[in-house]
């Protein structure tokens, strides 16, 4: 047990270090945990070296977030010792032979614990009870620390207290050519419907005014079972997207709060979400990942839409609701790329006038069988074209937001030192928390009036820097 340093005396209660790498749908994994390491009685450190044992929940989609948990578990063990590793790349192979198997964790770390894959809560409870026993009185302390609160039926939440993530559904069915999460995450397993509606009204009775709806593909949800009828107080409701989104948005309207989807294919589907969105009882904002846009690339990526089908459908998108808002990712530099494929992409963006534009240079990803694809671009021109990519995403970005100047927006306020005498940051609607801009909120012209984290305020755009927008609290 660990050492009460004020004491001197052995703490009874175990500790647990932990560490979340990776997306949103990780983040969620590790709340699971967190939430039974906390029902059972144990502590969380904020330290290795205060730990009793830590848990490193990984990624390993790309190169670099390999390379991160990889360190990351390496330091654990240099100033612990004893841990245990979950997540994707605890699902990813390495070589046939020597130390590990076909482990690539156990290969490049034989001394770990031990190492499940993603969404593995009972594997790696089974795991710490080995190690480190759970305590006599399951219900020691139950209260969280302030960075990990617990918000009964929903958990532990790792996000600030106004914001949460929503996993609708595991795994994928695609079988993208660059990709291998379906490898590592398995087949598309959605969650029940009741399930998730409990889920989300214990989370905007605690506070939550932003909901942020996550998966590996959103659009699929219900498809594995055939959207099946469920039950929810009493009353059956459908296993479909539309229909989720409808019972969350009548949760989120007595709190005033907001819904926003992501990971979100552009299936037909999508468009009976628009309604929705027009009448601001969803967010519009729509998080697609695209990938690219010329009908051959796609092929190549075995990605599920064409390109002159996806410009077709946003435009529907943007006449049945003009304040639609579309952020999505791209990958520059896939092999065979030609230069007039890659020009193809640079006028979707602009025609599409894709709202948050992120890019990655093409990088192969050991297992994916886009390795295999003739025609491999040097790395100085994936680069080259990721470049240009986000210069032309820039343009597009700003000057969009640049419309914005003298228009009054609703801003949920993220940070305000001070009461926000000093001003504060937040987001409006068009900005999903990490990845999109920000809104730099001025100190209010009234001394009176102040600002709260996990409140929403009317601001005035003033200005925009970047990325992100200037505005004056009303």
């Amino acid at each position: 047990m660990t050492q009460d340093t004020s004491t001197g005396v052995a703490s009874s209660i175990p500790r647990v270090g932990f560490v979340s790498l990776g997306c949103p749908k990780a983040l969620t994994d590790s709340e699971l945990i967190l939430t039974r390491l906390r029902a059972e009685g144990y502590e969380t450190s904020k330290t290795f070296a205060g730990a009793d044992l830590v848990i490193v929940n990984t990624c390993g989609f790309i190169d670099e977030a390999v390379q991160e948990s990889l360190s990351t578990i390496g330091e654990a063990l240099a100033e612990n010792g004893k841990v245990i590793v979950t997540g994707c790349l605890g699902a990813k192979g390495g070589a046939d032979t020597g130390v590990g198997g076909g482990n690539l964790v156990r290969q490049v770390h034989p001394k770990v614990l031990a190492v499940t894959g993603p969404h593995a809560t009972d594997e790696v409870m089974d795991a710490v009870h080995r190690h480190v026993p759970k305590p006599h009185d399951p219900f020691v302390d139950l209260v969280p620390e302030a960075r990990a609160e617990f918000r009964g039926v929903a958990g532990i939440k790792l996000t600030p207290r106004h914001y949460a993530y929503l996993k609708i559904s595991e795994g994928c069915n695609h079988g993208c050519t660059f990709c291998i999460i379906p490898s590592m995450r398995g087949g598309l397993v959605s969650r029940p419907i009741g399930e998730l509606l409990n889920e989300a009204r214990a989370l905007f009775e605690s506070g939550v005014k932003e909901l942020l709806v996550v998966s590996q593909d959103t659009s699929a949800y219900g498809v594995d079972v055939r959207y099946r009828t469920g039950f929810w107080d009493g009353k059956p409701v459908k296993t479909r997207l539309v229909d989720l989104a409808e019972k969350l948005a009548e949760l989120a309207a007595p709190h005033g709060a907001w819904v926003r989807l992501h990971y979100v294919y552009p299936y037909p589907h999508v468009d009976e979400l628009l309604p929705l969105m027009a009448d601001g009882r969803v967010l519009p904002y729509l998080d697609v990942p695209f990938q690219h846009a010329h009908p051959d690339v796609l092929k190549r990526m075995k990605r599920p839409a064409s390109g002159e089908r996806n410009l077709e459908r946003l435009l529907r998108w943007r006449a049945a609701c003009p304040e639609i808002v579309v952020r999505s990712t791209f990958i520059a530099g896939f092999p065979g790329e030609t230069e007039p494929e890659f020009e193809h992409l640079l006028e979707f963006v602009r025609e599409a006038g894709i709202d948050r534009a992120g890019c990655f240079a093409y990088s192969p990803v050991a297992g994916a069988t886009a390795n295999e694809l003739p025609d491999p671009l040097p790395q100085a021109l994936r680069e080259e074209r990721r470049a240009r990519f986000m210069a032309v995403a820039e343009e597009v970005s700003v000057r969009k937001l640049q419309r914005r100047i003298g228009a009054e927006m609703q801003v949920l306020v993220d940070h305000a030192p001070a009461l926000g005498r000093k001003g504060g940051r937040g987001r409006s609607y068009a900005d999903a928390p990490e990845i999109d801009g920000t809104v730099r909120l001025l100190p209010p012209p009234k001394a009176s009036r102040t600002l709260k984290a996990g409140e929403f305020v009317q601001a005035r755009v003033l200005a925009c820097e970047g990325h992100d927008l200037v505005a004056m609290p009303l």
